[in-house]
């Protein structure tokens, strides 16, 4: 027969789950080091360390947008007066190159009482006695450089009125721009101050946002942990905690679970199954030692074995050693006996035969 599951196991599972789950969640903060110690809501100062970050990070990017428009208007500047004064420069060469070209030495009033060609130019005429100094056409001479004067007095007023208005008009431009930048610097001050009050009024409404949203999650933290309480303590009221049963200790994920909140001890077939287990593992101790046993005798027979091949082969190898030995001598003995009878046959057969000797052979018939 198939197991039924009932809703109020369903329920007690899930209570178990979430009790697991807190229970974790402690040791967690219990285990941890730091946040023991600190005693604080860590992730809320890592995330206003990482709001406190972004400000900063957004501040000096205002600086620095800041620093530009300021040294953008401090370039401006040096260029207008540069620009200024390269225009009073080329206003003073003019001024000097109208007086070089529109009133010569020569042309001043007093030039005439110390002009030293007036007595050359003066060549030919006779002056009459009482009158030196005198020249005919004198009052002619005065009135032409009185019209030449006024002349050149009108032109000389004419351009110094020119040359002032077109000063006055830069002038002008200069002011305006002058007030334009001001007026631009005033802006993009105000400009500033109105993101910098923005950003304020934004953190502000984020943090009260922030803080109302953990004061509400603390909120439901706190009821669904009051709930969950109260269902935790219907549940050991109304269940079988109390009881002495062992059949209420089995889980309802498997016989091969229990509840360790209902475990009241073995049951007997578990003791039996345990006792025989037990049986088997001592069964297969003995068996282990058995086999370790004949394993260390013929690990000796083995070694006694090898030891005794080597003392074989130790025994052969002096015995070799010595069979070379006594070889070595035989031929010794027998290289000193062969030499010494090549010595004798050497003195006994001396004389060697010639053709004299082999003549008197065959020299007959019979």
């Amino acid at each position: 027969m198939y197991k039924v599951e009932l809703p109020k196991d369903r329920n007690a599972a899930a209570s178990m789950e979430r009790r697991r789950n807190r229970e974790i969640q402690r040791q967690d903060r219990i285990f941890n080091a730091r946040v023991r110690t600190i005693g604080i809501d860590k992730d809320a100062l890592d995330y206003q360390v990482n709001e406190r970050k972004k400000k900063e990070a957004t501040e000096a990017e205002s600086l620095n947008a800041y620093a530009a428009d300021a040294v953008l208007m401090d370039q401006t500047a040096c260029l207008l007066d540069q620009r200024q004064r390269k225009d009073e420069r080329l206003l003073q060469e003019a001024m000097g190159e109208f007086r070089l070209n529109f009133q010569p030495r020569w042309s001043r009033r007093e030039y005439d009482l110390s002009n030293p060609d007036e007595i050359r130019s003066q060549e030919g005429i006779q002056m009459l006695p009482g009158l030196v100094g005198e020249e005919p056409g004198y009052q002619e001479r005065l009135k032409k450089q009185k019209e030449q004067f006024r002349d050149w007095s009108i032109q000389q007023q004419h351009e110094l009125a020119t040359a002032r208005h077109q000063q006055r008009l830069e002038e002008q431009q200069y002011d305006q721009h002058r007030t334009d930048l001001d007026n631009k610097a005033l802006q993009l001050q105000k400009m500033e101050e109105d993101r910098m009050r923005a950003v304020a009024l934004a953190t502000r409404d984020f943090n009260m946002a922030k803080a109302a949203e953990n004061a509400e999650r603390r909120r439901r933290e706190r009821q669904q942990e009051q709930e969950d309480n109260r269902v935790d303590i219907l549940n050991q009221l109304q269940g079988e905690l109390l009881s002495e049963s062992p059949e209420q200790a089995v889980s309802v994920l498997g016989l091969a679970r229990l509840r360790p909140d209902s475990y009241k001890g073995l049951m007997n077939n578990q003791l039996q199954h345990i006792h025989g287990q037990q049986q088997q593992i001592e069964e297969k101790r003995r068996i282990q030692v058995k086999k370790q046993h004949d394993e260390e005798q013929q690990e000796s027979l083995r070694l006694a074995s090898a030891h005794t091949a080597l003392l074989l082969e130790r025994q052969q190898a002096h015995i070799n050693k010595q069979l070379r030995r006594t070889l070595d001598n035989t031929n010794a003995q027998l290289a000193e006996a062969r030499r010494q009878q090549k010595n004798n046959l050497e003195q006994v057969y001396r004389n060697i035969p010639d053709d004299r000797y082999f003549s008197q052979f065959n020299s007959s018939s019979r």
